[in-house]
């Protein structure tokens, strides 16, 4: 197997042997709050405001490295469309009759026009 990837028996027994180093204690470290706090905020909170509650806990990183750290594990954010009135029923307007009064059947052409407008908007 060795042979196969170019490399000695004693270099692979050396690298199975050695311990774990400080930088990847760190980054497992890491992994594991930034998941914490992203779980903790309901998958609502990106990067930046991962990286702000990890400043605010004593962390000392940079955006990007959690960026990359959130990208490698998967998490991203999802987005909460806000809620947005369309129609506005309480106001002082004039409201046009109706005067199909639902008799949709027109007896000859061009008697009749309708539309249907499903959302439209006041320029005010």
């Amino acid at each position: 197997m060795c042979a196969v990837f170019g490399i000695s028996r004693s270099g692979y027994y050396d690298w199975t042997r050695r311990k774990e180093s400080g930088r990847s204690k760190r980054h497992e470290r890491l992994k594991k709050q930034i998941r914490r706090i992203f779980l903790d905020h309901r998958r609502l909170y990106g990067s930046k405001k991962v990286w702000e509650a990890l400043k605010k806990q004593g962390v000392k990183l940079s955006e990007k490295t959690v960026a990359r750290i959130m990208k490698e594990l998967g998490l991203k954010s999802r987005t909460v469309k806000k809620y947005k009135a369309t129609t506005n029923s309480k106001h002082n307007l004039p409201v046009a009759a109706n005067v199909l009064n639902h008799q949709f059947q027109a007896s000859a052409p061009n008697q009749v026009w309708m539309a249907d407008i499903t959302y439209f908007t006041f320029d005010r």
